[in-house]
């Protein structure tokens, strides 16, 4: 099977789906960088999930999960594999001081549920510009809290069955959960909060939120942090003390707002930024004999 018959399969089975071929994945991520993807699915559904992922494990042809492609580097040029995106699966529900939500549900969005319900503790999350399984996938965390800190349950798929994993079974850890170690796609999650009041959750917000405009490049297209934070120190300090903060490589710079940050000034090319993030791992090593550890996901 191929991605072509792989689309003329699934259309059959869900003819009002949301499948495109030849799809631009600059479209889909935050840096506005990527070639196409010889097929893209957006499932609306747990049933439709789970029938085009034992498809594509039956195939053997490649793929991808990707949410709102906040963390993701894309290569330019023809890419031979399926991706599929959980922005579909996007359901919150409240109910006491749990809130359920699809993997792909932003976090703003959860944060905003969160508020209605007046329940503390998704705060920190709330302007991360992700969605809700990327950032258990990795897990995501902002101005000191991490979703490992409110995740009870994720409910997954994995080897043609749904399964949950409580907290614990996720092995969460910096910028690490087990399901990068496993053939487990996140379906949704169960997050536990708490009962809290309304103007403070919305005040610290705000003030959260006028932190990140103030010291955040958000004029620019990226990924956030491009690096993840070494023991003991900080990326965003290393390269500025490295003297890269501005570098710029074709389209990609280091941003002079926040180094911690590689954007997307216009224009810029997988090779552009890519080649800027070796640069910036290479010139930081020499200086402080730290190597840089990408929080960016590459994918050629």
């Amino acid at each position: 099977m191929d991605y072509r018959e792989l689309v003329s399969r699934h259309i059959k089975k869900y003819p009002a789906a949301s499948v495109f071929e030849n799809e631009p994945m600059s479209s889909h991520t935050s840096l506005k960088i990527g070639g196409r993807a010889a097929a893209f699915f957006e499932p609306s559904s747990v049933g439709e999930l789970a029938d085009l992922l034992a498809e594509l494990e039956k195939s053997g042809l490649r793929y991808i999960i990707l949410g709102r492609g906040s963390n993701v580097l894309f290569a330019d040029g023809e890419l031979s594999l399926a991706v599929v995106s959980s922005c579909g699966l996007n359901e919150i529900t409240a109910e006491g001081d749990i809130i359920s939500a699809g993997a792909g549900a932003p976090l703003s969005k959860i944060a905003a549920a969160a508020l209605a319900n007046s329940l503390t503790g998704f705060e920190t999350l709330a302007g991360i510009p992700g969605t809700l399984g990327g950032a258990v996938f990795m897990n995501a965390g902002a101005y000191g809290g991490e979703i490992k800190d409110v995740c009870e349950s994720v409910t997954v798929y994995e080897n043609g069955e749904i399964r949950e994993y409580g907290a614990k079974d996720c092995a969460f850890s910096y910028r690490h959960s087990v399901f990068e170690d496993k053939n487990a796609v996140i379906i949704s999650a169960r997050l536990k909060l708490s009962a809290g009041d309304a103007g403070e959750i919305k005040e610290k917000m705000r003030e959260l939120g006028e932190r990140r405009r103030d010291k955040q490049p958000l004029e620019y297209p990226s990924a956030g942090s491009t690096f993840k934070r070494p023991q003991g120190d900080f990326a965003a300090r290393l390269i500025e003390a490295a003297g890269l903060k501005g570098r710029t490589n074709g389209g990609a710079q280091v941003s002079e707002k926040h180094a911690g940050f590689l954007i997307n000034r216009g224009g810029a090319s997988f090779e552009d930024f890519a080649g800027l993030m070796e640069t910036v791992r290479k010139e930081v090593y020499d200086y402080s004999g730290i190597m840089l550890e990408p929080e960016v996901r590459i994918v050629k």
